[in-house]
């Protein structure tokens, strides 16, 4: 009989982690908004604050890949937690005074923002070394249930405790899932399989160079047409993604019947993404990459909804059919993902994957609105939804995407440590891998 992921300790404690983690994150939007506009009634001092937290993100994404590929990622994401703890304890007990001071706050988000760089590449590399190949899609969809959960109850979190105890409370939580997530991570053991053969005292590694190994790490990526092609698709959507959240609000309150409506609508997202992680774990598509982009083109349903704008609950049911293909769409990726790449050049790949997903986000922030000031809405929404759809359906005319088919591995369930080869075989395997052969 197959064994659950759960039923692997080190997964477990990933697991738990993780969702702890993500549903202190969830809580955090809303408890933000609310403690800044409240100390200064202005969405500029908010924009300062995300931007804070955005751009050191960005800027540092590569050079967390390189980090968690170098180093245990393990030892890489307990440090992290414990620093975004301390930031998101640090925001928490500005608004607590009730006075938060707002370069403070924009402080404390940049380090919160530095710390995502370099922990957000070490989320696969851990996947990959507590779960082994035939587990990692129910693993992963796991995680993204995990994920829409979250996204589900979080905001309803944080609406409790700001009018109840204060915005504050909601950024003391976070920290404190921070807390847990790095506790579990200390309890966690792992055999870290590696392209690379571990180093010993009688062979010194040769000198390696920040620049090698960002190369490198690109490298791998466009030497795949499937992934670089579908990383466009993936940036691309979070661009439209990033019209719909800046558009949508005012349109659901003026046309669809107030704010309510957007509320619903983005439940309803989080339900869409809750069932697409369900799905991806029983269907097992046989062309997982082709499926999970076809999945992201029904994005272009909600924008279309609100250009037209359509009724209320046709908007809420296309926001929940096109968040459904993104949680259908995501454990696929990262089981693809976690099985393709050299293990010991998974953080190096996702970083880049997370790079390019978040730098499209800010552009839609800022083109939307100003395409909506001088067309109106529907131009950017028309145009967002068109082009979603074209980019996302259009990866099927990549052969690498079209011929790329479920694999199954062989990596065997993570357990004692092996041991370690002779020192002459280890050099070899070593001169091996730098010149560019594959383990």
């Amino acid at each position: 009989m197959t064994a659950h992921p759960l039923s692997l300790s080190g997964f477990r404690l990933l697991f738990i982690g993780r969702t702890v983690s993500t549903l202190g994150d969830a809580v955090v939007p809303a408890a933000l908004a609310i403690a800044i506009t409240r100390a200064t009634g202005s969405a500029a001092a908010l924009a300062l604050v995300l931007g804070c937290a955005m751009v050191p993100k960005l800027l540092l994404l590569p050079v967390g890949g390189v980090v968690g590929d170098r180093f245990d990622p393990r030892l890489v994401a307990l440090g992290t937690d414990l620093v975004r703890a301390l930031a998101q304890l640090l925001v928490g007990l500005e608004p607590l005074d009730g006075h938060p001071r707002l370069s403070h706050v924009a402080a404390a988000s940049a380090v919160g923002g530095i710390a995502s760089a370099f922990a957000m590449p070490t989320a696969s590399p851990l996947v990959a070394a507590t779960v082994r190949g035939e587990l990692r899609l129910r693993a992963n969809a796991l995680l993204g249930t995990a994920t829409g959960a979250a996204r589900l109850g979080g905001p309803a979190l944080a609406g409790l405790l700001v009018y109840t105890a204060g915005p504050g409370w909601a950024f003391v939580l976070d920290g404190a899932s921070f807390v847990l997530s790095a506790a579990l991570l200390a309890r966690l053991r792992v055999d870290r399989a590696t392209g690379d053969t571990a180093p010993d005292d009688t062979v010194p590694d040769a000198p390696r160079s920040l620049r090698r190994d960002l190369a490198e790490g690109w490298s791998e990526v466009r030497s795949r047409d499937w992934y670089w092609t579908s990383l466009i698709a993936h940036g691309v959507w979070n661009g439209a993604s990033a019209v719909l959240l800046t558009l949508g609000p005012l349109i659901a309150a003026t046309r669809l019947g107030g704010d309510g409506a957007w509320v619903a609508l983005t439940q309803a997202g989080a339900v869409g993404l809750l069932v697409g992680s369900l799905v991806a774990a029983r269907l097992r598509p046989r062309h997982p990459v082709l499926a999970g982009n076809l999945a992201l083109a029904l994005y272009g349903l909600p924008l279309l909804a609100l250009a037209l704008p359509a009724p209320a609950p046709v908007a809420v049911a296309a926001q929940a059919v096109a968040m459904a293909g993104l949680g259908f769409l995501n454990p696929l990726w990262e089981t693809v993902v976690q099985q393709d790449f050299p293990p010991g050049t998974l953080a190096r790949v996702t970083s880049y994957d997370w790079l390019l997903s978040l730098a499209a986000a800010p552009l839609g922030y800022v083109l939307a609105p100003l395409a909506a000031g001088a067309w109106g809405d529907r131009v950017p929404l028309l145009a967002a939804a068109g082009l979603v759809t074209a980019v996302c359906a259009g990866t099927a005319a990549v052969p690498g995407v079209r011929r790329y088919g479920a694999r199954r591995t062989t990596v065997p369930e993570p357990g004692p440590p092996t041991e370690r080869p002779p020192a002459r075989a280890r050099d070899q395997a070593r001169a091996r891998t730098r010149t560019g052969v594959k383990g």
